[in-house]
C-alpha cells in the first residue's frame, strides 16, 4: 500500500469481527514500534500485547466501549519515565511524545496490513496501571484495540491547510 493510502484510509475503528490476528501482522506491527524514533534514541518504552479474551473483564474496567473488548488483541505503550530524554533547558520529559510516536508507527502499520486500531487515551490510569503491574516510574500513555474493522468510518472533517499552516519569512 501507498504511504498517502495508508493515511488517508486509516481510520479509529469502533467494531471488530471475531478473528485472530496472525501472528506475522502482529511481528510486522511490533517491528515498526522498534523503528520509532525517540528522542536520543532512548526507546523508553514497553508495547503490551494483551489478550482480550482472556482479560476482558480488566480491560473493561480500563474504558468502558463495549467494542473495546471486541478486538482480539489489545496493545499498550507503557512510558519509562526516568528512561526518556528530558530537555535541560525546561526539564519538559518527552516519555508521553516518544510513547505518542511508538503508537502512531504501530497504528500506520497495521493499517497497512488491514487491521483496524483505535487510539485510546481517554482511558482510567490506575486501573490500568494495576492491571499491567507497572512499576513506579513507568506510565500507561495509550491504548487500541487490534483487530479487523467491523464499524465504518464516521464523518470526520479535516480543516484545510490555510486554517493551520503558518509560513513564517
Amino acid at each position: 500500500m501507498e504511504f498517502i493510502d495508508v493515511i488517508t484510509e486509516r481510520y479509529s475503528v469502533r467494531g471488530f469481527l471475531d478473528k485472530e490476528v496472525e501472528q506475522e501482522k502482529l511481528d510486522y506491527i511490533l517491528k515498526a514500534a522498534t523503528l520509532a524514533p525517540t528522542g536520543v534514541n532512548s526507546q523508553p518504552f514497553k508495547v503490551y500485547v494483551i489478550d482480550t479474551k482472556k482479560h476482558k473483564e480488566e480491560l473493561s474496567k480500563i474504558y468502558g466501549a463495549k467494542w473495546f473488548v471486541e478486538a482480539p488483541i489489545v496493545l499498550c505503550v507503557v512510558g519509562i519515565n526516568n528512561e526518556a530524554w528530558t530537555r535541560p533547558w525546561d526539564q519538559k520529559n518527552i516519555v508521553d511524545i516518544d510513547a505518542t510516536i511508538v503508537m502512531d508507527h504501530m497504528i500506520l502499520a497495521a493499517q497497512d496490513v488491514g487491521l483496524g486500531t483505535c487510539y485510546i487515551g481517554a482511558f482510567k490510569k490506575y486501573e490500568a496501571h494495576k492491571f499491567l503491574n507497572l512499576k513506579e516510574n513507568e506510565e500507561p500513555i495509550l491504548f487500541t484495540p487490534l483487530g479487523y474493522g467491523n464499524a465504518e468510518p464516521r464523518d470526520t472533517p479535516r480543516k484545510e491547510l490555510d486554517e493551520f499552516v503558518v509560513y513564517m519569512d
